[in-house]
């Protein structure tokens, strides 16, 4: 069996908005270890936040967060 992973674009869509991981964390109402989290790839957020990322990028959740193969 193939291991799966959510890999995601949180990474570049923040920087191609020219805002901090503060930032971002205080938009969606985590903390900036968490957003750190979930940019590196050790966390995969909930579906809630997930939307909410999605919404505040103005992006689809899956053109934000998709499965690979590879981490």
């Amino acid at each position: 069996m193939v291991k799966e992973y959510i890999i995601n674009e949180v990474n570049k869509l923040r920087v191609e908005k020219g805002i901090t991981q503060e930032e971002l964390a205080n938009a969606v109402g985590v903390s900036r270890q968490t957003v750190v989290a979930i940019e590196k790839g050790n966390y995969t957020p909930s579906i809630f936040l997930s939307l909410k990322i999605a919404q505040f990028f103005g992006q689809p959740v899956e053109k934000i967060f998709k499965i690979s193969n590879e981490k």
